[in-house]
């Protein structure tokens, strides 16, 4: 008996290298407008259910919390259709349209890549939409139908901001002395704070009353450790910022409109008025008084920077002397109790480093050249015919040898001669000009200055 075979199907390559290569994508956005939308694991549990039903081949999963308001703002996503770019799959599975895109700019791409053959299907739990006229234009129907109820989320939002705002009740967290009560309508009232609004009433009373400036209130502040509502003390800049705040008496502007709160206000309008001309500080004409000496020390108490100021004082005979003081700026710790020193006992204590200084050689040379060539041009242009054989420089012949060769001692020596003429006798100007090729540091402590 002749056996018969029957031939035995095989499975066609071609029918699996066709079937399409699905990206699984899950997204929530990370923001409270999207408080209904489904879990990233509701998402992935339901979509790996239905391409398990529907044999779907998915060869990669990518989750991601972010917001889809903004083209081009999500990594993962942009990871996505990189992968499709580069061929690594050529389809999508995804919960719904709205989870790929709520924007133009990321509806754009992603049509764009159906139309260049990369991106063959978009499957959601409910459609599909492949690469045709017709299922390309629904599915920019409903991206451009989750865009629209974005857009009309933040109309309405700011539409009942504004409501807000017109029965007196401003939106966000109070400023300090106030503080936030939740009513049970879920409708944030502002009431005072027991507790602080009678320290920031008084800080209003001390600025308009006493004279107060923001650095006084601060260290009154500071000085009965008085702490924020995160418990911190208040910086110098919330403090101004608080002065400045028409909150306190009753009105508070949001956006560019002023409008009138339902809320006990903590002061009068006069003494916020009051306390604004106090604040008003004429603009300091900057550079108008030079101190030469500030850049080369700093507080031997705190580490801050030293600054200066010029006190007058009238004589019995009607003179007034002037006298340039050196001091701790006070920025880095506002109690620093380092004294004062006179510019005179500074250059008096500053000379005494001259040999010990590091100096920029080459920079104090050519200003020092160009002293040489401007008392050159004074003898050659007016007192030449009188004296014709006057020796002006006293540098001159050491300035002649070091054209030459082997003057870096000679040249050290002068250098230091003429720092030292231009500290006794030099202008302000000048000073300034010859210590920026100083490059020593200073330490001025106990009204003595110490070599860093």
């Amino acid at each position: 008996m002749d056996l018969i075979l029957f031939p035995v199907p095989i499975p066609c390559v071609c029918m699996l290298e066709d079937q399409p290569k699905f990206c699984l994508y899950a997204r929530k956005s990370s923001e409270s407008d999207e408080r209904q939308a489904m879990s990233i694991d509701g998402q992935l549990s339901e979509m790996k259910a239905m391409a398990k039903k529907e044999k779907l081949n998915i060869v990669s999963t990518i989750t991601e919390s972010h917001s889809a308001k903004e083209s081009g703002q999500r990594p993962e996503f942009n990871n996505l259709l990189q992968g499709i770019d580069e061929e690594e799959y050529n389809a999508i599975l995804t919960w719904a349209p709205d989870r790929l895109s709520r924007n133009a700019g990321d509806l754009g791409r992603i049509v764009d890549l159906m139309d260049q053959g990369k991106l063959h299907t978009i499957k959601t739990y409910s459609q599909s939409f492949s690469n045709n006229p017709n299922e390309k234009f629904l599915l920019m129907i409903l991206c451009s139908q989750a865009k629209l109820e974005n857009d009309n989320r933040g109309v309405n939002v700011k539409r009942g901001l504004r409501n807000k705002c017109e029965f007196g009740i401003r939106p966000g967290p109070a400023p300090i002395g106030y503080k936030n009560i939740l009513k049970a309508n879920r409708i944030s009232i502002v009431v005072i704070d027991e507790e602080k609004a009678p320290v920031v009433k008084e800080m209003f009373n001390k600025v308009a009353n006493l004279g107060y400036s923001g650095r006084m209130v601060k260290k009154w502040l500071d000085d009965m450790d008085f702490r924020t509502k995160n418990n911190c003390r208040m910086p110098l800049s919330r403090i101004y910022k608080a002065l400045e705040n028409p909150f306190y008496y009753g009105e508070f502007k949001y956006g560019d409109k002023f409008y009138k709160g339902t809320y006990e206000p903590l002061i009068s309008k006069k003494i916020f008025e009051k306390v604004q001309i106090q604040l008003k500080v004429a603009p300091r004409q900057w550079n108008k008084q030079l101190f030469p000496f500030k850049k080369i020390c700093v507080c031997g108490s705190c580490g801050g920077s030293v600054t200066a100021e010029i006190k007058y004082k009238r004589l019995k005979n009607n003179k007034v002397h002037t006298h340039i003081y050196y001091h701790c700026n006070r920025i880095k710790k506002y109690s620093c109790d380092e004294p004062y020193i006179t510019e005179q006992e500074l250059i008096k204590q500053l000379i005494v480093y001259l040999p010990n200084l590091k100096l920029k050689t080459r920079f104090l040379m050519e200003e020092f050249d160009n002293e040489i060539n401007k008392l050159q041009h004074l003898k050659d242009t007016v007192l030449k015919e009188r004296y014709p054989n006057i020796q002006l420089t006293p540098h001159s012949e050491i300035y002649n040898n070091n054209q030459n060769n082997n003057y870096s001692e000679n040249k050290l020596s002068m250098l230091k001669n003429y720092l030292l003429h231009i500290l006794q006798f030099g202008t302000p100007e000048e000073r300034i000009k010859i210590l920026a090729g100083v490059t020593s540091k200073f330490r001025l402590a106990e009204r003595q200055l110490k070599l860093i």
